[in-house]
This record gives structure tokens, C-alpha cells and sequence, in this order.
């Protein structure tokens, strides 16, 4: 360890921490024992390897505000191998604490699928899939996906890379078990893919084909990591147009390739390949800033055609955990009037708890004009009423 990171942490912490704090670890059958001097702060080191902050010698976890960063509602170990890469204290993001939700809606079998997993020690995976033309795609990538991933980590050290090979990867495999069952209906068969991979609790990588799509809370902001692909987009229908396709619109207004598929990429759809529909992501890379970074969101269109980004911030800032959190918002879905499948993964980061909403009531009035989700999507299949807040629908006889 270079002293630049030593004399690094040891600012990040000195602010808020005792000056002259001697490291001590108490033996017993859960810790393993040491002693030494670092950064004022007191360490225990337990048995399963993992490392806890404790700002008071309190032998309890220092809530993250101690270091400059916060979290006064989940406490989380820091991470130090990786707080001494950065040289900043991270925290380490539990999969226990992500949460997570699905729901029917008014579909007759749920094609949406989501996993969360833990590819190596220091990387972690999570990605929502929201299937089409029958579940197997989905079923495909839920399966799969992280084998791709660690097949092209043996090969590749950049994430932005490996999320590219894996998905290409993923599509090739998934044409050929397809093509066992010698089923024309089941080529038609596909499914978006957004999936995060955060490395060292810093690294955030986030690659995606469809319109699912991800979101950090940023200062309360919601900060969209992804862009959907549909035809609507200038770019993805001349790139369709180029290699043979074409773009029709629907009595709704919503664009389609070749008169059947809302959206430019994804894995599957093997008979749109030749009309430019592709399984190669758009990638992107993110310093996670653990200060001001509240969560990641990963969710399926049964959420995003109701409620934007900036309410998905909103509502789940109102939430204690990111499992009540995750409900509210799928249930918000379905009040909203979401006829789909509707999928979200929540992600807290070193911020949860820190921005809150302001209010707790939206004018959804104002939101259906602002996002266009209102007529596009229901319009000419539902009848609206207001009553108060509240939206409720009904079927015109």
C-alpha cells in the first residue's frame, strides 16, 4: 500500500473522526486477531473475511455520514480493497439489501424475468429481461447470460467489452436451442436485455438492447443510464431503413419494424436479422459516487410507460428499503392503468435514504400530457376519470 493512499484515506476520514485512534481487534471465535494503527479508525476483522468501520470504538458499524458519504437507514461494511484502490472508504453493496418486483398486470402469463447475482468477489450482476413472442428468450438470457459474461471475462478485463461479447454471444446460442424444436413460431421469439454490472462497489457498466431501461438517483436527479431503441429514434430507423427494413406506424401512433417489432434491437427476433434488428448493446461506463448516489434502477416498460424516470426517483426516495420500494413502485404501475408485465430491480448505493421528495403527490394530469403516455398507449383501449388523486379506469361498454 503506497503512503499517497494511505495519506489519502486518512484525509477522507480525519474530518469527522478522532484524531488519535488506536486499531484494535478483539479476539474471540468470530474475529481473527491484529493490531495496528490506521487512519483513527477502529477495525474488526471477522472470520468470513469481511471488514467493519466503527468511528467510536462503539463495536457498531459506523453509519456512512462518519466517512462523508451516508446512510442513517442501512448499514453496510466497507469494502477495503477497494477503498484502498480509490482511495476513499466505499461501501459494499450487499445483494440482500436489492430489491425487487414483478407483476402480471392484465397479461395472461408473466414474460418478464430479472436476476441478481454475484459474478466474482468483487463483481456484481444484475439485469432485468422483458420477453416477447413467448417466454423462451427471456427464459434464455435469464439462464445464460452470466455464463457469456464469465466466458468473456476469462478473454477481456473491460466490462464494456465483455457486456458486448456476452450479448452477441447470448443471441448466437439462443438461435441455435431455438432452432432444435424446428418451430417456426418460436424464432419469432425475443426479449430486451438491460443489465448492470458494478465492479469494486465504483465501476458501473450498464449495456442494453430494447427498451427496458436503467436509471441512478443522483442528488435526487434521475440520471438515465440507457436509451431505448425503437424506431422512433432518427438514428436506429435510418440504420433499419439502410439494411432493408421498414418502419410503419400503428392506428395508436407507435412505430414498428417491418410492421410487427416496437423496438430496433434485441436477442432473438430471428426473423427481423435481415431487416436490421441487432443484438449488440449500447454500453456505457459510470464512476458510481457513493455521496451523492442514492440507487440503481433497472425496470421494464410496464413502468416506464407510466411513470418517468424523475418519479421513479420521487416515489422509492419515499421508501424505507429498497424491498418496500420496489413493490410501491410495481403497484404504482398497475394503478397508473399498466396493462403489462411490469419488472423493476432497485439497487441502494451510499446516498439511500439521503434525497428525499419533496412531495408526495404528483399531478397525473400534467404527468400523462409531459410523458405522452397518455393517448399513445391507452387512449383508444381505455377510458379515464379522475377522482381526486386518484386514477381509475373503466371499460367503455
Amino acid at each position: 500500500m503506497s503512503s499517497a493512499v494511505l495519506q489519502n484515506l486518512m484525509r477522507c476520514c480525519r474530518s469527522t473522526l478522532a484524531r488519535q485512534t488506536f486499531l484494535s481487534v478483539r479476539s474471540s471465535p468470530e474475529t481473527s486477531a491484529t493490531s495496528g494503527q490506521v487512519f483513527g479508525v477502529l477495525v474488526t476483522r471477522q472470520a468470513s473475511g469481511s471488514t467493519r468501520y466503527d468511528s467510536d470504538s462503539s463495536d457498531r458499524p459506523g453509519i456512512w455520514d462518519s466517512f462523508g458519504i451516508w446512510d442513517n437507514r442501512i448499514e453496510e461494511p466497507i469494502l477495503l480493497p477497494s477503498s484502498i484502490k480509490y482511495g476513499k472508504p466505499i461501501p459494499q453493496v450487499s445483494l440482500s439489501r436489492v430489491g425487487s418486483a414483478s407483476v402480471l398486470g392484465l397479461r395472461k402469463q408473466n414474460e418478464d424475468r430479472l436476476r441478481v447475482a454475484c459474478i466474482h468477489d468483487n463483481l456484481l450482476y444484475f439485469a432485468v429481461f422483458d420477453g416477447h413472442g413467448g417466454p423462451h428468450a427471456a427464459d434464455f438470457c435469464y439462464t445464460f447470460m452470466e455464463k457469456f459474461i464469465r466466458d468473456a471475462l476469462e478473454e477481456d478485463d473491460d466490462l464494456e467489452r465483455v457486456l458486448k461479447k456476452a450479448f452477441l454471444g447470448a443471441d448466437k446460442a439462443l438461435h441455435t436451442h431455438l432452432s432444435y424444436f424446428n418451430n417456426a413460431s418460436f424464432m419469432t421469439a425475443g426479449t430486451t436485455a438491460t443489465v448492470a454490472m458494478l465492479r469494486d462497489g465504483m465501476e458501473l457498466v450498464v449495456g442494453s438492447v430494447g427498451d427496458s431501461r436503467a436509471l441512478l438517483c443522483r442528488k435526487g436527479r434521475a440520471k438515465k443510464l440507457t436509451k431505448d431503441h425503437t424506431p422512433e429514434r432518427k438514428d436506429e430507423r435510418l440504420r433499419i431503413q439502410s439494411l432493408g427494413g421498414f418502419v410503419t406506424w400503428n392506428s395508436l401512433g407507435q412505430a414498428n419494424v417491418n410492421g410487427r417489432l416496437a423496438m430496433t434491437r434485441s436477442i432473438g427476433d430471428f426473423h427481423l436479422k435481415t431487416s436490421g434488428v441487432i443484438a449488440e448493446p449500447d454500453t456505457r461506463w459510470f464512476a458510481v459516487q457513493h455521496a451523492n448516489d442514492s440507487f440503481l434502477a433497472l425496470t421494464t416498460d410496464g413502468i416506464n410507460f407510466l411513470l418517468s424516470d424523475q418519479e421513479i426517483c420521487d416515489v422509492i426516495n419515499q421508501c424505507q428499503n429498497p424491498t418496500e420500494a420496489a413493490d410501491v413502485i410495481a403497484q404504482q404501475a398497475l394503478q397508473y392503468g399498466s396493462e403489462d408485465n411490469a419488472t423493476i430491480v432497485i439497487v441502494p448505493l451510499g446516498a439511500w435514504g439521503k434525497h428525499q421528495s419533496s412531495s408526495n403527490v404528483y399531478s397525473i394530469s400534467r404527468s400523462f400530457a409531459s410523458s405522452g403516455r397518455f393517448p399513445r398507449d391507452y387512449g383508444l383501449r381505455r377510458n379515464w376519470k379522475f377522482v381526486g388523486l386518484d386514477l381509475v379506469s373503466f371499460h367503455q361498454c
